[in-house]
């Protein structure tokens, strides 16, 4: 056992395993410097934009539910990807070369971890839509504890798959066994990874057509617009995530099973997963901004920050409201009672 994490700490592993996979270490190329500023850009969207959903649902006990539970452990995965996203491509390049194998398994399981848990919650999502559905049923309060169990057992899968590599499933000390996009991970675990994720997105193919049968079969417990919009949603959702991972899916696959250096566009690889990411940049407009009620909570918080800001700028004093108009003591009085925006001291409120 000793012998086997011995080489964990070696500095010279990870070069020579990218010696071995790789045709080229030509780390400095200007495209690849545009396409990283380009993936964090990207990154940094998907962190903010899953942060106001994220706010949204926890401030607002009307969100308080099972479907918004999911939500925001979706937003949560989605923002925690984004963010692992944004440590693995500052790490990519040059720097690769200089990390040791324990670094690199953590650089790479973090993003392993967080987009595994993203896709866990879509299909905690289709199975939640599928029993409100199809089932005629919502989780009650009771269930509450059934829901955090479903989304605790989700990290946990999670945690395992992404940490299989770290705990030695790798091919250090095997390079035939390698594979070529992620040079010390076993091919058999790419494979294995590729497998479960694949299983997950037939699942949410069949429970979302089984969404799409009980909706067109016209039972007037279960039609009406709220439906015809879950299944125009539902639709979305399905091809958003199968335009997304589909090419990621395949250049596993084609990692697989290409010999070494014997399928060049392998060297491509982060533009595929890159593109995969996507994914988490367009769940919260897909599950959420379709949802009127989760919208006008996100613009609410938006709206919140400008009149909050001009308040602490009349409190400093600052330049510019001299031009403001005086007014009486006793209208001044009167406009303090007076909220400066409703929607922001109202995050309770119906909408």
């Amino acid at each position: 056992m000793g012998s086997l994490y011995s080489e964990y700490l070696s500095p010279s592993k990870v070069l020579e395993h990218y010696n071995y996979t790789k045709e080229t270490l030509d780390t400095q190329e200007a495209s690849r410097q545009v396409a990283s500023s380009l993936i964090i850009l990207l990154c940094c969207a998907i962190v903010l934009e899953n942060l106001l959903v994220l706010i949204a649902v926890i401030r607002n006990s009307k969100f308080h539910s099972a479907m918004y539970l999911f939500l925001g452990n979706l937003a949560a995965s989605d923002l925690l990807a984004g963010v692992a996203f944004v440590a693995n491509t500052l790490l990519s390049g040059p720097v690769t070369l200089r990390l040791t194998p324990v670094q690199w398994f953590a650089r790479e399981g973090s993003a392993f971890i967080t987009l595994s848990a993203s896709v866990f919650s879509l299909l905690a999502i289709a199975i939640e839509r599928h029993v409100a559905i199809a089932k005629v049923k919502v989780y009650g309060s009771d269930k509450s504890c059934r829901m955090l169990l479903l989304i605790g057992a989700s990290w946990l899968i999670s945690l395992v798959l992404g940490g299989l590599p770290i705990l030695g499933w790798n091919c250090l000390g095997l390079l035939e066994a390698c594979s070529t996009v992620l040079p010390l991970y076993a091919k058999q675990y790419v494979l294995c990874v590729v497998s479960i994720f694949s299983i997950i997105l037939l699942a949410i193919v069949v429970l979302y057509i089984r969404i799409y049968c009980v909706v067109r079969s016209s039972h007037p417990d279960v039609t009406g617009p709220q439906t015809l919009a879950l299944l125009k949603t539902v639709t979305i959702v399905l091809g958003v995530f199968i335009v997304c991972w589909l090419p990621a899916f395949s250049i596993l696959l084609l990692d697989y099973a290409c010999p070494v250096r014997a399928c060049p566009i392998l060297y491509k690889a982060q533009y595929f997963f890159a593109f995969a990411t996507l994914n988490s940049l367009l769940n919260p407009v897909i599950y959420t901004w379709r949802s009127q009620d989760l919208r006008q909570e996100v613009l609410r918080l938006l709206l919140c920050w400008r009149p909050a800001a001009r308040m602490q700028g009349r409190r400093a004093g600052t330049p510019g409201h001299s031009l403001l108009p005086l007014r009486s003591s006793s209208s001044l009085e009167r406009s303090t009672h007076m909220p400066t925006s409703p929607t922001c001291l109202e995050g309770n409120t119906e909408v």
